[in-house]
């Protein structure tokens, strides 16, 4: 028999949508995915949105929703600002900000900003992976790869400071309106982290870097003169800009040994094998785990625990 719900958790980005109903042990009892993200739900509006999939999984009246993500940027249903760093995990759910014009209890938890001229950034929805990853006490360095990859550092609970590589979005930008689109084909695949293109892009690019821009245009170079497949030209792609990637975060961190990766499917293999090439140890966290798990941890603390603000 199917454990009653106690909790939606949602998380919103700006393309998507996911929506989980979870028991009273943070386990799965609905879920509800789709196209609808930030980008796409101020025509329908974001509560009348929640309430369509809520519906649909059978939610019931009054049921609590904490969501993170996109919907707490400026541009979605109410922005829930920022928490500077340091900033410590534990206090992020109650930090967050009551969604308006809601038929039911929803809170929208914020992001994190690092402040100050040298490396100002930002992240939204990635801070309630951390708060999944379940970290022990002590110093850990987390990599969260995407279209914005995050590089973040965490003492005994306390993110510290972080880094963002746009990669994701490189790789889509160059393989789509740069020259390069010529050499990788109308659908380009990075393709396995085993394929010998992308480890050798790979290695090039840890051990040179500073190489990246001439070597971007090597891959328009090959396909002309030497008719570098265009699977062979997108895992190089691939392989240059992980490489470069992971290579900055080694220079910024020279301590680091052991990373935390948080990724789910082809994201996942792809880093875990470039950071091994890399010398680094890989402690994998999967990557829907820990944003239900991060979620579960806010709403509990709001909603269920008799501390709801």
């Amino acid at each position: 028999m199917t454990s009653p719900a106690v909790l939606a958790a949602v998380d919103w980005g700006t393309s998507n949508l996911r929506v989980w109903l979870l028991d009273e042990a943070g386990d799965v009892v609905g879920e509800r995915k789709s196209g609808e993200g930030m980008s796409s739900a101020g025509g329908k509006g974001f509560a009348a949105i929640l309430e369509e999939h809520l519906a649909a999984l059978g939610a019931p009246e009054g049921l609590p929703a904490i969501v993170c993500g996109m919907a707490g940027a400026r541009q979605g249903w109410v922005e829930a600002g920022y928490l500077d760093v340091p900033a410590r995990i534990a206090d992020f759910a109650q930090a967050a900000t009551t969604a308006p014009g809601a038929r039911r209890p929803v809170r929208i938890l914020p992001g994190l900003a690092q402040r100050g001229a040298e490396h100002p950034d930002v992240m939204r929805g990635e801070e309630t992976q951390l708060a999944g990853a379940e970290l022990a006490e002590g110093a850990h360095f987390v990599c969260m790869p995407g279209t914005h990859s995050k590089w973040v550092a965490v003492e005994d609970g306390v993110v510290t400071g972080f880094r963002t590589a746009m990669t994701g979005e490189l790789f889509h930008l160059l393989a789509s309106h740069s020259i390069l689109r010529h050499s990788l084909g109308e659908t380009p695949d990075a393709g396995t982290p085993k394929a010998p293109a992308f480890q050798k892009a790979l290695r090039d690019a840890l051990a040179n870097p500073e190489r990246l821009t001439s070597a971007l245009f090597a891959i328009r170079a090959g396909g002309l003169l030497d008719n570098v497949p265009s699977e062979d030209a997108a895992a190089t792609l691939s392989g240059l800009l992980i490489g470069a990637e992971i290579a900055g975060a080694k220079s910024a961190a020279p301590a680091m040994h052991v990373v935390t990766l948080v990724a789910s499917g082809g994201m996942a293999k792809r880093y875990a094998a470039a950071l091994g090439t890399a010398g680094l140890l890989v402690n994998l966290v999967d990557a829907d785990d820990a944003v239900r798990k991060g979620l579960f941890e806010a709403g509990r603390r709001l909603f269920l625990s008799g501390a709801s603000a």
